[in-house]
């Protein structure tokens, strides 16, 4: 067993597992920040409702990924602590300025959020939700630069081997980090739109098949009250209607923004990572064709039985280079580069180990970056799909009877989850064998890298690393069950299960349309709403 290996499976379960709470809570904190903008310029109760229903489930996903995330900081100096030396006089600036200043003003101002429902005043209360998730998006912007670095290391000078920041304006103004930021929170909204898809379509539903909401002649949709039942009046329809609607713009305006910021991160790839790309392809020769669909042995470590089953000419060349004739280097003719330019074997250091001398693959896994790039995109695009179905299929003002759908609606939440986690694992293992990835373009710093085979842990057996990857993947187990458990509850709950004031007084929808808290106001409201 190689304590590298290990280490790489260790990280990539816990890294993939706590980014599928990042992009929840990014894009699902947007959108309830709108949604209570509505409530305070308009009143409108169902607005409120929406702000405390989703705002309850953006509540349980953000603590989750608090819990989830602590874990990433421990495994630098745990499991890559020469990776950890190698990239700290960069990564020092960004990742401070990540946690001191943005996840400390987005954890205060949504403690103030979640307590101030009556303590505040109302502008004063919706200036803390936004001010709380303007900081998660400037969090998300300082672990992209770093991410970022590896990917294109600028800003900096070798000194005595590792190198050293001498200008930070390009460490953060890094066109990698630029093209990224814009995609990930594309992406993040693309999940948020899903998740209010899926779960407005599930409650729809439900009020058909509990004979709550009728078709009328004409086929519309006539909502109804189910009497004795909390928050299931007209309102209620009216939250899940909206809901739905909306998620549904998010998702396709998303889909829309990941694919015009995607493109242009593709053709920064093709300049700065051109073996990653060229693997992604399967592009083994120079061309200009795109591969729709090629197949190869399994585990395959070169071209030599990749054959192309499918493929169009010039779309290579445009996703590249923005034209269709230009010729694109593949597979073969990068490899030679990669060894004349940094060696066949792992050199004979000590940082190295027992990897020391060993041959270089510089071809990354091919079925990996091959098809992740392609579920990114596809997963992207059905959910896209979905969401123009969906607003056909309610436009009279329900969804359709049929359980089946129900349930591809809700299953249809993974969708775009499947996409962020699939453009992400091929977005790191690509990168191999480096993990901090070299610049061949002018832009960047020339011999700034690290091979990935030198940043484990040299004090770290892989007996150890193993007990740790046991023990974390037990504990994210746990928590996956908690969280999906705590989901379930507040959803299946409706909203009642996160306005506990309609149990104390009825809702007069004609009452309350200043914001003042909400209608009812029992004393126990900011409690209950947090708990």
């Amino acid at each position: 067993m190689d304590a590298l290996e290990i280490a790489r499976w260790q990280f990539g379960i816990t890294t993939v597992y706590h980014f599928m709470m990042v992009p929840l809570t990014i894009g699902l904190g947007l959108v309830v920040a709108v949604m209570q903008t509505l409530w305070y310029r308009t009143g409108k109760p169902e607005y409120l409702r929406m702000t405390k229903f989703w705002g309850k489930l953006f509540l349980i996903n953000f603590i989750m990924g608090v819990a989830t995330g602590i874990v990433q900081e421990f495994q630098f100096g745990m499991a890559w602590s020469e990776y950890s030396r190698f990239v700290g006089d960069v990564f020092g600036a960004p990742l401070a300025l990540e946690a001191l200043l943005a996840f400390f003003v987005e954890s205060t101002f949504l403690g103030l959020w979640i307590f101030g429902w009556k303590q505040l005043k109302p502008a004063i209360h919706l200036a803390c939700l936004w001010i709380a998730v303007i900081g998660s998006v400037f969090s998300a912007y300082f672990i992209i630069v770093a991410n970022s670095w590896m990917q294109h290391p600028v800003g900096v000078e070798m000194v005595n081997g590792r190198p050293v920041m001498t200008d930070a304006w390009a460490v953060f103004t890094n066109n990698t980090a630029l093209v990224a930021v814009p995609h990930t929170l594309f992406g993040a909204l693309a999940v948020a739109g899903g998740f209010l898809l899926g779960i407005a379509w599930y409650h729809l539903w439900r009020r058909r098949h509990d004979g709550i909401d009728t078709i009328g002649a004409d086929g519309k949709v006539i909502p109804g009250e189910a009497a004795g039942i909390l928050g299931r009046d007209r309102s209620d329809h009216t939250v899940w209607i909206r809901s739905l609607r909306i998620g549904a713009v998010v998702a396709m305006i998303s889909f829309a923004g990941t694919a015009v910021t995607g493109d242009l991160q593709g053709k920064l790839m093709f300049e700065q990572q051109p073996m990653k790309m060229a693997a992604a392809e399967a592009a083994c020769h120079d061309g200009t064709g795109f591969s729709v669909l090629s197949v190869g042995n399994l585990g395959a470590k070169n071209c030599d039985d990749i054959v192309a089953v499918i493929e169009v000419p010039g779309i290579l060349s445009f996703l590249a280079k923005g034209d269709f004739t230009t010729e694109v280097k593949g597979v073969n003719s990068l490899l030679g580069e990669y060894q004349d330019k940094y060696g066949t074997t792992l050199p004979d250091n000590p940082i190295y180990g027992d990897r020391a001398g060993q041959q270089i693959q510089y071809v990354p896994v091919m079925e990996v970056t091959y098809w992740g790039f392609r579920m990114m995109i596809g997963f992207g695009g059905v959910a896209a799909l979905a969401a123009l179905l969906a607003l056909w299929a309610t436009r009279k003002g329900t969804v359709p009877a049929s359980r089946g759908l129900m349930r591809l609606a809700v299953f249809g939440i993974l969708a775009p989850f499947g996409a962020n986690a699939a453009g992400w694992i091929f977005t790191e293992m690509g990168r191999q064998p480096f993990v901090v990835a070299p610049n061949p373009d002018p832009s960047g710093i020339d011999q700034v890298f690290m091979f990935t085979a030198a940043a484990v842990s040299p004090g770290v057996s892989a007996g150890e690393i193993l007990t740790s990857l046991v023990v974390l993947t037990s504990i994210y187990a746990v928590l996956l069950v908690v969280e999906v458990k705590l989901l379930v509850k507040y959803i299946r709950g409706g909203v009642a299960s996160a306005m506990p004031e309609l149990a104390h007084a009825p809702v007069d929808e004609n009452e309350d349309n200043t914001p003042r808290g909400g209608p009812g106001k029992p004393d126990d409201d900011v409690l209950a709403f947090a708990y």
